[in-house]
């Protein structure tokens, strides 16, 4: 669809104060899309130990500059880090349990049963066998910390931590053992004094747990920790960390919990409207997603508060943010919450253009992504622009009718982020093993004969096209088919568990990398100042 904008609707926008948003600027440049769980380490799941750090070094020898990463908050129900039980904390699933015992948390024999470094996410076998150990480590270091010399550095680290994130991290450890003392995420289904948060009950449950709270708030200490330390790794050597957030959070969360007055409650916390997309052409009762909506007249008379520590939290975390469903910034599918479809849901509009400018007010200019694709009408599109924030293409998209070619790079904008798919796509090699017969005549006319190798072909594609970043899942880069997809929208179960086999990074990868980052010239940092260009050249 294009979209054309005259003169005067830009003369309104700027009428009304927004004509002085000033957005980040990225320099052309490269990454991989890959998400921690993903990677191959020890203990059955990807994590923030060894594992991470040497794809790190693989990202530099195939002179990358970006690595994409899905949500790090802590997971509920089907294992979606878009489903998360928190907006602030981090999953302890992630964490290194060898980088533990290094520190001296837990003992090297502990941790030596675990499953090794081969196969997909067991989130079960995770479960049963890591997450105790992980509460076991925490134990130890709270036993040890205040007085044991080995631990003097890090105990002072830890209370320094619990101080400074004591705004989401005191809430967060009570429902994380709330959680698990009541067997449920389900908080509407506490008892009264506790769902409605009474000083008093909470009180209690303080007192009765509070070596649990604490071992709740050590393991976000140690979350925290070896994130910093491989995001410091990273920084060190170019490469820049794209985070995702989601725009809504789950019903079952901490930050609903802990917040009802800002999201769309009646007098019983239950959810009055919920969010969805409406019908469309792939389904035709719309998808009901089922979170909570927010009272955004509130959050605007609290100057969006909430949305501004969540900001300020995921800057902490990334260097560049992906807004995942931007165009529900400028307005949202609201679903009545007891209809069990999205048919019956109404258009309202959101805050747009006004909460973006108190985050910029207030955290200064924003390195920030917009997920826009699906269904984007000009008011969303003349958002993003305002914002000059970088849209995303997915090439797969593109070999569709003329309607899809927005997708493909000779219509790409500079602003634009380039992907071979998502994590919500097959992997190319899987969609082109399935695709119609007319969307491979197309793709053949676009970049030439494909046979049964179609992945490296889209991968050039991207790079060398205007966008300012291209980014390849990382299935695409080893050209895996179906078997290595990483999540299938409206499917339930069985998503989220794919892991890189052992032995990806080699250095024949690096290489073929490094040159196609050489001839698109796109071996800069993407948050570099950019370099201002002579007036005159002498010859």
């Amino acid at each position: 669809m294009h979209l054309v904008w005259n003169a005067s609707q830009f003369e309104s926008l700027a009428q009304h104060g927004y004509g002085d948003y000033q957005a980040m600027e990225f320099q052309r440049s490269s990454g991989i899309l890959l998400h921690i769980s993903s990677l191959p380490s020890y203990g059955g799941i990807g994590d923030l130990g060894p594992a991470a750090h040497e794809f790190i070094k693989f990202l530099v020898a195939a002179k990358q500059h970006v690595w994409q990463v899905l949500p790090l908050c802590p997971t509920g129900y089907g294992n979606s880090p878009y489903a998360g039980s928190s907006a602030f904390a981090g999953n302890p699933y992630l964490i290194s349990l060898e980088y533990l015992s290094d520190w001296g948390w837990i003992d090297g024999e502990r941790i030596a049963g675990l499953t090794g470094h081969a196969g997909n996410v067991d989130f079960g076998d995770v479960d049963q066998r890591k997450l105790p150990l992980l509460y076991e480590a925490a134990a130890n270091f709270i036993d040890r910390g205040p007085h044991d010399p080995q631990f003097a550095g890090q105990w002072e680290q830890f209370q320094e931590f619990c101080s400074k994130e004591a705004s989401w991290l005191t809430d967060y450890a009570l429902y994380a053992e709330l959680r698990r003392q009541y067997g449920t995420g389900a908080w509407t289904m506490w008892p009264e004094p506790i769902r409605r948060r009474e000083p008093k009950a909470l009180a209690q449950v303080a007192s009765k747990y509070g070596a649990e709270l604490t071992q709740e708030q050590a393991l976000q200490f140690a979350f925290a920790l070896q994130w910093n330390n491989l995001r410091a790794a990273a920084s060190l050597l170019g490469i820049r960390i794209l985070g995702d957030v989601a725009i809504f959070v789950n019903m079952d969360s901490a930050d609903v919990w802990v917040h009802p007055a800002i999201f769309e409650l009646d007098e019983n916390l239950q959810p009055i409207h919920v969010s969805g997309v409406p019908p469309d052409y792939f389904s035709p009762t719309g998808q009901r997603w089922g979170n909570p909506l927010y009272r955004w007249d509130v959050l605007a008379e609290r100057d969006f508060d909430w949305w501004v520590d969540r900001i300020r939290r995921s800057l902490e975390l990334y260097d560049i943010v992906r807004l995942d469903h931007f165009r529900g910034f400028e307005a949202y599918w609201a679903i009545p919450a007891d209809d069990a479809t999205a048919i019956n849901g109404t258009w309202i509009a959101a805050p747009g253009l006004d909460l973006f400018q108190t985050l910029e007010d207030i955290l200064g200019p924003l390195p920030l992504v917009a997920e826009d694709l699906g269904l984007i009408t000009p008011e969303v599109e003349a958002l993003r622009l305002q914002l000059q924030m970088p849209g995303m293409r997915v090439l797969q998209f593109g070999f569709g009718n003329k309607g899809a070619h927005m997708h493909l790079p000779h219509q790409f904008a500079p602003g634009t982020v380039a992907y071979t798919g998502t994590h919500d796509n097959d992997t190319t090699l899987g969609w082109w093993r399935t695709a119609p017969a007319e969307e491979r005549s197309a793709a053949e006319a676009y970049v030439g004969a494909l046979g049964d190798r179609p992945v490296w072909a889209l991968i050039r594609a991207a790079a060398a096209s205007v966008a300012q970043m291209a980014i390849v899942p990382v299935q695409d880069l080893l050209e895996l088919g179906s078997e290595a997809r990483m999540n299938k929208p409206a499917v339930a179960g069985g998503n989220w568990n794919w892991r890189v086999p052992e032995g990806s990074w080699t250095a024949e990868l690096a290489e073929r990398l490094a040159a196609l980052v050489d001839v698109t010239d796109r071996e800069q940092d993407p948050l570099a100042p950019r370099k201002s260009t002579p007036e005159t050249v002498s010859l």
